[in-house]
């Protein structure tokens, strides 16, 4: 397996990419007049350049030319298309993103450039190849079934991730902690000897975290630049497709381990918790109110937390822990080899943080809905440049 230092030096060519194109990426979006109006779906309070999603692709360009030069990562390359088949299916639905960012399209167009950037992934070779279902035995899926589920995988990822991307830093932030419980994950995976050598899974999980780190340091409230929707269905793909080649390729179990070995494609599942949990009630909520699926509104979790009090950074901050919380739920077990009494202590976290959640606003003067927190700035005038308001097709952004 490649070194620590290896993926150390791939992680700091990424973040450092990402964070340095962001100046030219914004110019960029400004003289395009991609530029995000303040209304009343949204709760930031001044225009702001998007296009971010284009700097993550830089970086993540620049992160895997790096990986191809060095040595460590040869079993990685040398043979295998998916490191070829990961960057064309980035430049496609960062493509698509994009697209969308500086017009408006359909959601049925933006799920079939999210479809065709996952075909363009299985058939470069990643994708899901076994099911493992607890108690129910391992399933080898045929190819049928093999890119069906695959694709199905992508565009659940993609659409969680762009649609809990509503405030600043909340989905760089979520996607960071995940990638990097999922690295730390997959590299114990193939020191245990249950991955094939040079997978690309550890590879993809610190591209995208590299990315994200890099972005953050823009985004956070409040924000210089949204990563729009180019940047949220980039790190949806690529989650998606590091889950695949991780979960979806074990067919052994780690004996006297936890059970997310016995069940690796649960992983996460758990780890993103916090934007799946957010998709599956924006499909009931807005089944119930008889609206489309594609249909924004200001429902989501962190509109919620606004509404309890808790202002911008902090709704940010408590949906950071819970990813945070969820994550190490995953690896304290797998690292312990497998302890039960190991959940104990983040069973407790988790009641603490429900009971801040929730019962915190009411000791602090009651704000309304988009409240700020104390220390934010007071609204800055408008960008200079050509500005015009993007509109949604879909529910990403719902700022």
């Amino acid at each position: 397996m490649p070194s620590l230092g290896a993926y150390l030096v791939v992680l700091a060519v990424v973040a450092a990419t990402t964070f340095a194109s962001m100046f030219a990426v914004r110019r960029l979006a400004v003289r395009l007049g991609a530029v995000v109006r303040p209304d009343e779906r949204r709760v930031h309070q001044r225009p702001t350049p998007t296009l971010g999603g284009i700097g993550m692709l830089l970086g993540l360009l620049a992160g895997m030319g790096v990986a191809w030069a060095m040595g460590s990562f040869s079993a990685v390359f040398e043979g295998n298309t998916e490191p070829l088949g990961l960057v064309l299916a980035a430049v496609v639905i960062v493509g698509v993103g994009v697209i969308d960012d500086l017009r408006e399209v359909s959601a049925p167009a933006k799920v079939a450039g999210i479809v065709l950037a996952a075909s363009v992934l299985v058939i470069s070779g990643i994708s899901i190849l076994v099911f493992r279902v607890p108690f129910l035995g391992v399933f080898v899926l045929s190819t049928d079934w093999s890119y069906l589920i695959s694709v199905l995988w992508v565009v659940g990822m993609a659409n969680a991730i762009n649609l809990i991307d509503g405030l600043d830093g909340l989905a760089g932030g979520i996607v960071a902690i995940a990638a990097g419980a999922f690295f730390l994950y997959a590299r114990e995976l193939g020191h245990e000897g249950l991955l094939a050598n040079g997978n690309i899974g550890a590879l993809v999980a610190v591209v995208t975290l590299g990315a994200c780190l890099g972005f953050l340091p823009h985004n956070v409230h409040p924000a210089k630049i949204f990563m729009g929707d180019g940047g949220a269905l980039l790190l949806g793909l690529l989650m998606a497709a590091s889950t695949m080649v991780v979960g979806g390729r074990t067919d052994r179990s780690f004996s006297g381990s936890s059970f997310f070995f016995f069940a690796p494609l649960l992983i996460p599942l758990v780890i993103l918790g916090v934007p799946i949990i957010d998709t599956l009630f924006a499909i009931i909520r807005r089944a119930r109110q008889r609206s489309g699926i594609s249909t924004a509104d200001k429902g989501h979790l962190h509109h919620r937390l606004m509404r309890l009090g808790h202002g911008h950074r902090r709704s940010v901050f408590i949906l950071w822990a819970w990813t945070a919380l969820l994550s190490a739920f995953v690896l304290y077990p797998i690292y312990r080899g497998g302890e039960g009494d190991g959940v104990v202590p983040f069973g407790i976290a988790a009641i603490l943080l429900s009971l801040y959640m929730f019962l915190h606003p009411g000791l602090r003067t009651k704000r309304g809905e988009g409240a700020m927190d104390d220390d934010d700035p007071v609204p800055e005038p408008p960008v200079v440049g050509p500005v015009s308001h993007v509109p949604r097709s879909t529910a990403a952004g719902d700022r």
